[in-house]
């Protein structure tokens, strides 16, 4: 969705971000074009007046209850597990109302968005309330953190920030949503970007239970002094038993080409730290009209030169040797394999979210591990309320339970599908999805109502 931290995309791919932007300004611009207030087989009545609805006919988002479902969060929900008592903090860009999005090009060269192509900003209130009003979810709970940001309105956001907020509240409704927002100067280039992380991430990791950071960047554009920064501010987190949790990227083996540069084959930071949960990004079916897990497969729309999403970001660390808790895991060598975990990433039956844009409400799905990591965020903060104290790091448990008999029955395992894309340099491959771990999904996706007991446990 719109936004992102640099030039080229340091979140999920610019593609599914100009996709689903596009949308949105062509069905509001479009004359006599409302939403419909009957009931769909994927979500509930929409009001008349959202004027975007990707849950009608052909519907390319589904409902958050669907998820809660397909995930096994529903049974924690009906037993009042909810994230009560937990806080959940999101780091996100600041923008400003008709600021636009900049222009960016893919990893691959192939197109480049014009300027303005998104929307401007919206006001996080509002989306929030829409959004509880259309799902039927208790009233967020939302902090918002402008120190870095300086002046300006804390409320205004842009899609990455409400596409993340509203996806951890539909996952953990009673948790209370905190963001921090970086100055817009982040985006300006790579010094400034790998400062504004690390200046973020400081803030990100106080005063919270759980972080979600959906922002990365390529390990390589990393000195040696702010590798070692990261993983001091990781410290701090675990001593405080803070659970942060980062998306693995969304352009396959690459990291993205930020900033005018080209593709490297490599994983991003902070996923790729040792301390953090990395979530990688899958393909979920399912079946509105009979709510249920039925499979997923690795997310990858850029499989057959097809101009889509991007892929979920995964490999081998340059710079973290194979922590303790994937030694003798199938498929690691001797350094630090990404990603740990997964959950729907594709823009096609993605998560919907309420996007709200000159007084007009829109329902547009959500796209990129910036997605999958808010779900595991919301995991998070019902694992801790259900063990009544804080989990903090929770990789190795989540490792213990993946090697055991349980696995089946806490993981969806993703045998299918792969992270290759079609980005220079040319001949380099990317990673297959295959049973038990792999560096496209890693353990696969949860089935919350065993893997929350069991890391309570």
């Amino acid at each position: 969705m719109p936004g992102g931290i640099g030039p080229a995309r340091l979140t999920r791919s610019w593609r599914a971000s100009l996709l689903a932007a596009a949308l949105l300004l062509s069905v509001v611009s479009a004359a006599g074009c409302t939403g419909s207030s009957a009931t769909t087989a994927r979500g509930p009545a929409i009001p008349a007046d959202v004027v975007s609805d990707c849950l009608l006919p052909p519907a390319s988002c589904d409902a958050p209850h669907l998820f809660q479902v397909e995930y096994g969060i529903q049974p924690l929900l009906d037993r009042g597990i909810d994230g009560r008592g937990e806080t959940v903090t999101v780091l996100a860009l600041a923008t400003s109302p008709g600021t636009p999005s900049p222009s960016a090009p893919s990893p691959s060269g192939l197109v480049t968005p014009p300027p303005g192509a998104f929307p401007a900003a919206t006001d996080i209130r509002q989306d929030l309330a829409a959004f509880d009003s259309m799902f039927r979810l208790a009233a967020a709970r939302i902090q918002v953190v402008s120190t870095l940001a300086g002046p300006g309105s804390p409320w205004e956001a842009a899609g990455d920030e409400i596409q993340d907020t509203e996806i951890v509240h539909a996952v953990a409704p009673a948790a209370t949503l905190r963001v921090i927002l970086l100055p817009s100067s982040v985006a300006d280039g790579a010094a400034t970007a790998t400062a504004g992380l690390l200046a973020g991430l400081r803030l990100a990791v106080s005063g919270t239970d759980a972080a979600v950071i959906s922002f990365s960047l390529g390990e390589h554009y990393f000195t040696r002094a702010q590798v070692a920064r990261v993983h001091s501010i990781l410290l701090g987190a675990d001593d405080r038993h803070v659970t942060v949790i980062a998306g693995s990227g969304d352009d396959g083996e690459f990291s993205n080409a930020a900033f005018g540069g080209m593709a490297v084959k490599e994983v991003s930071l902070p996923a790729s730290d040792p301390l953090v949960l990395a979530a990688g990004g899958t393909s979920l079916t399912g079946e509105p009209a009979s709510p249920g897990y039925i499979g997923e497969t690795a997310w990858n729309g850029e499989a057959g030169l097809v101009l889509s999403s991007g892929a979920s970001g995964g490999g081998f660390s340059h710079l973290y040797a194979r922590p303790a808790y994937q030694v003798g895991v199938r498929g690691i060598s001797t350094m630090r394999g990404v990603p740990d975990v997964a959950g729907e990433a594709d823009e096609k039956d993605g998560w919907a979210f309420v996007f709200t844009s000159g007084g007009k409400k829109s329902i547009i799905q959500a796209s990129g591990t910036s997605a999958s990591a808010s779900l595991w965020g919301g995991l998070m903060a019902l694992a801790d309320q259900y063990s009544r104290h804080d989990l903090g790091f929770a990789n190795p448990a989540i490792y213990r339970i993946a090697r055991s008999s349980r696995y089946h029955h806490a993981f969806h395992d993703i045998t299918t599908g792969s992270n290759i894309v079609n980005a220079p340099p040319v001949g380099t491959a990317g990673y297959q999805a295959g049973p038990g771990w792999d560096p496209v999904t890693g353990w696969g996706s949860p089935d919350a109502q065993l893997l929350v007991s069991l890391l309570a446990a």
